[in-house]
């Protein structure tokens, strides 16, 4: 709900203006992650930080986390100086690429956590102390870059175009980390592509025609092709035009011009 509640909320405390295609748009970013969540699997089971550091270490994952983190550093270090003040996928690319770590590291803490309780020698692991500082960089990094975001672009646009990339980026860590995409079936993998797709289009609505003056109000008259409307010119509109013909034609009134 986070997407439609900040929309509202920006237009009735911020001013922030969403047409009718924003709200299309937002409608099918919320569809089209609802059904890629539907058809993800089930997370596999992982109980103790031993299992979990297994996964970590697994070369699919590790290469996954490289791609991540060259991304990451091409944002932050070339895009965001010279396009993040006018381009509104740099912060928050940034933002939901460093969400896929910031995920990670609550999952595995929450392992630990019940570990401790269960009476685990869970402090003395090294990967609780890794997972506790990634988490504190990565959620100071993505508050950072989402408040810089905030400041420059509309909100209304900010969280539906965040949710989307966000939850694209934390859908594929999960299949990544846990090898969700070796028991998905036919159906489940068509329906994480038309899910995906209808993200895209949703975030094209949002983002490409955010200027468009478009409500139910007006929407029979966007439709509507207008005729234009002809021009009544008088007689020195005629005599200033430029004409490409050097004879005038016969049906335009002759002016003869006395110079004294």
């Amino acid at each position: 709900f986070s997407v439609p509640c900040s929309a509202i909320l920006s237009s009735y405390l911020l001013g922030e203006r969403l047409n009718l295609l924003g709200k299309l748009g937002c409608l099918l970013s919320l569809v089209g992650s609802t059904v890629m969540v539907i058809h993800a699997p089930e997370d596999e089971e992982v109980t103790t930080l031993e299992e979990m550091t297994s996964k970590l270490k697994e070369p699919g994952f590790l290469a996954y986390a490289a791609i991540l983190l060259a991304l990451c550093f091409l944002l932050i270090f070339y895009l965001a100086p010279r396009f993040g003040q006018s381009n509104i996928l740099v912060y928050l690319t940034i933002c939901s690429v460093i969400g896929a770590f910031s995920v990670s590291s609550v999952k595995g803490l929450g392992i630990a956590i019940k570990g401790f309780f269960a009476g685990q020698p869970v402090l003395q692991n090294p990967l609780t102390w890794i997972l506790v500082l990634t988490l504190v960089a990565s959620i100071t990094t993505q508050i950072n870059y989402l408040n810089k975001s905030l400041d420059i672009f509309n909100t209304s646009l900010v969280f539906p175009i965040y949710y989307v990339l966000f939850t694209t980026i934390v859908i594929t860590t999960s299949i990544i980390l846990f090898k969700e995409w070796v028991t998905m079936t036919v159906i489940d993998i068509i329906g994480t592509v038309c899910g995906f797709l209808t993200i895209i289009l949703g975030v094209f609505l949002l983002h490409a025609f955010k200027d468009m003056d478009v409500s139910l109000g007006n929407l029979p008259q966007v439709l509507q092709n207008e005729q234009p409307v002809p021009v009544t010119r008088d007689d020195k509109n005629i005599l200033i035009e430029v004409d490409n013909s050097s004879i005038a034609p016969e049906d335009k009134p002759k002016v003869f011009m006395l110079y004294t």
